[in-house]
C-alpha cells in the first residue's frame, strides 16, 4: 500500500509503504538485526513495553538527537522498559555509531536487510529506502498505545508527549 501526503522532507512530499500501524492495532511482527547481525523480533521483547524509536539515518544531526534523547530516557526506566531504536542504517554503521557516541541504554537495531519493519508499521520511503521519523509505544499486551509519525522528517518527534504515552503504561 502506498500513502502519499502524509510526511516531507525539506518540504518535499515523499511516499510511505505499508500499512500505518494506529493506536488500538495489535503490534506486527519484525525481523531486524541487531549489532552482532543477531535477528530481533517482536518475541525477543515479550512481556515489556516496547518503545520504538524510529530514525531515518544515524549520522544525521537530527536523528542523533533523537536516539541520544531516548538514549537518556531508556536509562531511568524501569525494566519493564525496552527502547529500541530502529533505523535502516546497516547493523556496522549502528555498532560503529552506538561507540563512538555512548548509546548503551536504547537497543539500536537495523531494519535495513528486509525493511521488515518499514513495511509492518507503513513508514518505510518509498523515495529513499529509509524509515520515517516515528515513535510507536507497544504495551505488554503488545498492542499500539502510541504511534506519531513526523510530518516533517527534519524535526524530531515530541518527546515529551511520547514519554507521558509511556508513563501510562508503567
Amino acid at each position: 500500500m502506498e500513502r502519499a501526503g502524509i510526511i516531507t522532507m525539506n518540504g518535499k512530499a515523499l511516499t510511505l509503504l505499508g500499512d500505518e500501524a494506529k493506536v488500538g492495532d495489535k503490534a506486527r511482527d519484525f525481523k531486524l538485526l541487531d549489532m552482532n547481525m543477531e535477528q530481533k523480533t517482536l518475541a525477543d521483547y515479550a512481556g515489556k513495553i516496547k518503545v520504538i524509536s524510529v530514525t531515518p539515518s544515524l549520522d544525521t544531526p537530527v536523528c542523533d538527537l533523537q536516539i541520544h534523547r531516548f538514549n537518556e530516557e531508556a536509562a531511568s526506566q524501569p525494566g519493564s522498559v525496552a527502547l529500541l531504536n530502529i533505523s535502516a542504517d546497516l547493523p556496522f554503521a549502528i555498532k560503529r555509531f552506538c561507540a563512538a557516541g555512548g548509546v548503551n541504554s536504547a537497543v539500536a537495531l537495523s531494519d535495513h536487510k528486509d525493511v521488515s519493519f518499514g513495511l509492518a508499521y507503513g513508514i518505510l520511503i518509498k523515495e529513499l529506502r529509509l524509515l520515517a521519523r516515528s515513535v510507536f509505544i507497544i504495551g505488554v499486551d503488545d498492542v499500539v498505545h502510541y504511534a506519531d509519525i513526523v510530518t516533517e522528517q527534519t524535526n524530531e518527534p515530541n518527546y515529551d508527549e511520547a514519554i507521558r504515552a509511556l508513563k501510562t503504561l508503567i
